[in-house]
């Protein structure tokens, strides 16, 4: 399926960050960027762009990074931009013959609506919006701004800005057969240039279809207010379902703090894992040495190391740079700082106290960690399947480990730090056999 994009307009209210609104920069992508890689990811190969304000810098920009990025990109060009955006959707009319998508180059939103959105039908005649029925939604939605719809039985009845009797929130996301073109036609022939006046006219003919994205998420960006909820909303996604109390409460809320500084810089995901990497080497270097301020900086050292290791997937997932080899990476790089990080705690322990029952204890701490990295793939499968997805489950992992190093060595107890990571590790591994074998 074709996608049609409209990145005509100018976008004043978003002047101050730069002087075309498709290449103003979002989390490291401009939005126009954005909105194409997450069509992408939903299945969508052949992009149509339709540019006119400062047309040739974003038209040579598109070019470089379909290049970068090996998309196919058409452009379109409306001279006549300063009209209502139906303008710009008719000027694809000669080259879509087919059932396509229409995006805006300004709205943020849940991929999971467009793939949703791409297993309906619609009829030859008949256009299909995505919308949005929670009408209480301010923390994303400027209600002031926004195009109203009025549904019933599914079916449009009316969509405008200055509708007065509405149910629903127009997202801006349509699969459209080519029915709409002639609806904007005749919208113009009434006097009404905009993308509504041919939905309108099809909305009469009982012709416009809405489609509900439930619980998923879309901004409309649009001044600067709505671009800090997109940044937001954006960093929120972060929270994963396999996520443990350190990394939930602690190490996530700052990991995004950091991210948002990284993405302005050409730092890569696989690059964030080395360098978490290489701050737990260090941190295991610290431990080597006797002392109390050597184990209180190689501890503070694994525990920074915990918060950017976070950083590596935000990336990735932000500039839409996820591959299976960084997600391998980055857990290969953590079985080695795991493993330097607990033997040296052990060696630090040994010499200090020369018992050997501290070797023990560390043998047991560091099977325990990897054992406990081991069953966690299957145990999250079987969380997910039952839970559904998107569902927080009890999961102890890699940011327990190392906030009871960083808590253990400020209170100068490292023995009592393998102790409890042998213990931990080790009584979550027997669960989670436990819970496996219960579930077949």
């Amino acid at each position: 399926m074709k996608c049609l994009i409209i990145a005509a307009g100018r976008g004043s209210r978003l002047s101050s960050r730069g002087d075309s609104k498709p290449l103003v920069p979002l989390l490291g992508l401009s939005l126009i960027e954005r909105v194409i890689l997450t069509a992408q990811e939903s299945g969508l190969t052949d992009f149509y762009m339709v540019t006119g304000y400062n047309g040739d810098k974003v038209r040579d920009y598109l070019s470089r990074f379909s290049h970068r990025r090996s998309i196919h990109i058409i452009h379109i060009t409306n001279q006549e931009w300063e009209k209502g955006n139906g303008i710009s959707v008719l000027k694809a009319k000669e080259l879509l013959h087919e059932h396509f998508i229409l995006l805006m180059t300004d709205h943020v939103f849940d991929k999971s609506i467009l793939v949703n959105l791409m297993h309906e039908r619609v009829a030859d005649g008949e256009v299909m919006l995505a919308v949005d029925y929670d009408l209480k939604n301010d923390e994303l939605v400027d209600g002031d701004d926004v195009t109203k719809v009025l549904v019933e039985d599914s079916r449009i009845l009316d969509i405008g800005k200055n509708t007065k009797n509405y149910n629903a929130h127009d997202t801006g996301i349509f699969l459209c057969s080519p029915a709409l073109f002639g609806a904007i036609e005749e919208s113009i022939q009434n006097g009404d240039t905009s993308l509504s006046g041919g939905v309108r006219v099809l909305a009469r003919k009982r012709k416009a279809k809405a489609f509900d994205i439930k619980d998923s998420y879309w901004i409309d960006v649009d001044d600067e207010k709505t671009f800090r909820r997109a940044e937001n909303r954006l960093l929120a996604t972060f929270k994963k379902t396999t996520d443990g109390p350190i990394s939930r409460y602690l190490n996530r809320p700052l990991s995004t703090r950091i991210t948002r500084y990284l993405l302005k810089t050409d730092i890569t995901p696989n690059s964030a894992s080395f360098f978490s990497f290489i701050l737990a080497m260090v941190g295991a270097f610290f431990f080597f040495l006797e002392g109390y301020s050597n184990l209180v900086i190689g501890a503070t050292l694994a525990q920074v190391s915990s918060i950017i290791d976070g950083c590596d997937g935000e990336i990735a997932r932000l500039k839409f740079q996820v591959t299976e080899f960084g997600g391998w990476f980055d857990a290969v790089l953590d079985r080695y700082a795991d493993a330097f990080l607990l033997f040296s705690l052990t060696y630090h322990v040994y010499v200090a106290n020369r018992d050997i029952s501290a070797l023990f204890i560390g043998f047991l701490a560091i099977i325990g960690t990897f054992m406990n990295s081991y069953t966690a793939d299957k145990y999250d499968g079987l969380m997910k399947r039952k839970l559904g997805p998107g569902k927080c489950y009890f999961r102890m992992g890699r940011d327990v480990r190392m906030f009871i190093i960083f808590l253990g060595a400020l209170l100068n107890q490292p023995l009592t730090i393998l102790a409890l990571i042998a213990l931990l590790m080790n009584g979550e591994n027997i669960r989670r056999i436990v819970v496996l074998h219960k579930n077949g």
